[in-house]
């Protein structure tokens, strides 16, 4: 098995995911690194994080891809059955681990991934 590589692209962009108090952006990443990388690395090595487990892609209210750390994924299965949480007022996109929603889809069909999100009042803003 190839081992991941580990540049520092790479690692500034994991830290910057891992140190954010809520989901973060491409943009925002291409942002923090600075100098660090271009555009297209940051994408690049995003994907590749994503396929190793170390982050999970979030679809927020506004059909913009933002990035959390995982917790529980390595790069064969991904587990986000938990809800993510978009606040209205600070616009912070935050995973509630510890809420697991349930649903029943009809028969013969297979979910591959859920993403749910709920809008409102973050705890911080209320």
């Amino acid at each position: 098995m190839k081992k991941p590589r580990n540049t520092i692209a790479k690692r500034k962009i994991l830290e910057l995911i891992n140190e954010s108090p809520s989901a973060v952006s491409s943009q925002d990443i291409h942002a923090g690194v600075g100098t660090v990388c271009d555009r297209a690395t940051v994408y690049r090595v995003l994907g590749r994080l994503v396929d190793e487990g170390e982050v999970h892609k979030i679809i927020d209210l506004d059909g913009v891809i933002r990035y959390a750390p995982c917790d529980q994924c390595d790069d064969h299965h991904h587990h986000h059955d938990h809800i993510h949480f978009s606040c209205e007022k600070c616009n912070a996109l935050t995973c509630l681990e510890e809420v697991v929603p349930e649903f029943t889809l009809p028969k013969n069909y297979k979910a591959h991934s859920v993403n749910f999100t709920v809008s409102g009042i973050c705890e911080k803003c209320a």
